[in-house]
Parts: C-alpha cells; structure tokens; sequence
C-alpha cells in the first residue's frame, strides 16, 4: 500500500506547493481536490493535463484520485445542476490524466426526505447515469461514506449497490465514520469487499467523560483525528484490507484542528508508514 492524503487541507496553497511538500515528505500519492485545479481545462485535456503531468513527475508523485466531494441531491436547481457538471468534468478529467478513481459523495439527503426515500428516488437514478458515463471514461466513482449523507450506515449502503449494481460504483471507505456511531468498520470492509477502491485514513477520538454526561444525541465527544491519535485499530484495518486484496493508498483526510495542515500529514506519516510498507 501507499501513502497520500487529500488535498483539501490546503487548500489555501498552490497545487504546486502542494505537490512539492507531499514529494519532500515521502507521500507518493495524492487524492487531489478538484478545487486545487483548473477542472474546465482538464477536462478538456490538452496543455492543463500535461501541464499537471509534469508537475507531478517531477516530485515523483502520482494521482490516487480526483476528488469531488459536490453534493448531487442539493436543492437550489441551479446549484445541484452546477456540482453534477462538476463531477462529469471530473470524470473527463481523471481520463485525460490517467486517474481511475474519482471519489465524490452520494448526495445530501434533501429536508424532509429519508435518505433511503433520497437514494430510491434521486441519488440512485442519477448515478445509474453517471456510472455508464465513467465507464465509457475508464473510471470508478468511489463514495466517501460521510454520515451526514444518504450513505450513514451499511444497509443504505447495500440499497445504494443493489440499485445502482454497475461495478465502477463503489467505496471511498473511510472507517472513521462508522466508529463512533459504533458500527464495525472491519466487519464493513469484509462485507463491501468488492465496493472499495480507494480509502480514508483518518482517526476518531472519542471522550468517554463527555458522552456519558451528555449522551449520545449530542456533539462534543468525538472528533476526528489525526491517524494514531484515536481508536482505529490501525494494524486490524489494514491487515483485513489486504485480506481483502486492496493493495491502494491509505489517503490522509486531515481534519484534526489541533494540527496545522503540514504538521499532521507529517504526523499522519510518521504513523502510517510501519502498516503500509510492501
């Protein structure tokens, strides 16, 4: 396995920073945020998509992934219209540069409507579209199963597969979702085994203290983590990855605001490299 993180952390930096602190640091991966490029010109290939190409061989790192997390179930009709162009453009960007993941979400559940009904009747419909389309292009579509979205649990995620079943549709599997609300994220990775193709590392911190004062209806007693700060049990995750035959990048989402964004990729590195080595 390698070792990348997701661009958006710094987002206030230049791609081209971005790409030299991850090559000076050891990533060989990065899950790139469409923001940090010009999506309109890779999408149409060409100098943009060559450019980017050189930048990044030039610090010897490559692309896990094009990262478009827009949300496909927004109400505004203008803006949902605006963010599913978006995500096209990032199809046709990944296959002008070469990239055959792009990880997005599955949409925000609109108010009012259950996020089953939301998938049934909306997420589902657009994505039996959008799958052939990245199909044509050579490219997975990878779901960042973030909980405030229809993908919360594992039986919407099995409603999601059973309705949209094309095999470049799967999973940006990120187990620090599912820890806190005490789902078991090694069990998740056995079963949706053939739906990962790309993952988050990022940790959960729980504070035992605060949820039992205030339960578990409340904020305030987990956060996300820097990897090593909380209590994934990163050695099982990954030794059931490989299990699995997953042999991608373990993509840092950095989200933990008790480190600066240079600070924690570094942290994050210093604990990952002894599970992904081989």
């Amino acid at each position: 396995m390698e070792i990348g993180f997701l661009t958006a952390c710094m987002r206030k930096q230049p791609v081209e920073e971005v790409v030299a602190f991850a090559g000076r640091e050891g990533f060989t991966k990065l899950e790139l945020s469409v923001g940090h490029v010009d999506l309109d010109g890779l999408a149409a290939g060409g100098a943009a998509a060559d450019k980017l190409k050189e930048l990044l061989a030039a610090h010897k790192v490559g692309l896990s992934s094009l990262a478009a997390y827009v949300n496909v179930l927004d109400t505004d009709a203008k803006i949902r219209e605006k963010n599913r162009a978006d995500l096209r453009k990032a199809i046709a960007a990944a296959k002008n540069l070469g990239v055959s993941v792009v990880c997005t979400l599955g949409g925000l559940p609109p108010p009012g409507i259950s996020k089953a009904d939301a998938i049934r009747d909306q997420s589902a419909p657009f994505f039996r579209e959008t799958a052939k389309c990245a199909a044509d292009a050579g490219v997975r579509i990878a779901f960042e199963n973030w909980f405030a979205t229809v993908l919360e649990n594992l039986d919407l995620w099995k409603l999601m597969f059973d309705l949209v079943p094309d095999p470049n549709v799967g999973l940006n599997f990120d187990p620090s979702h599912l820890d806190w609300m005490g789902i078991d994220y090694l069990a998740a990775v056995t079963e949706f085994k053939d739906r990962i193709f790309h993952t988050h590392a990022k940790d959960t911190e729980v504070r035992e203290d605060v949820l039992r004062r205030v339960g578990c209806n409340h904020r305030g007693w987990w956060r996300y983590v820097i990897p090593g700060y909380g209590r994934i049990k990163w050695g099982e995750y990954v030794a059931r990855l490989r299990s699995i035959k997953y042999d991608g990048v373990l993509s840092v989402e950095h989200e933990d605001n008790t480190f600066t964004p240079e600070a924690g990729l570094r942290a994050a590195m210093a604990f990952l490299k002894r599970f992904a080595i081989g």
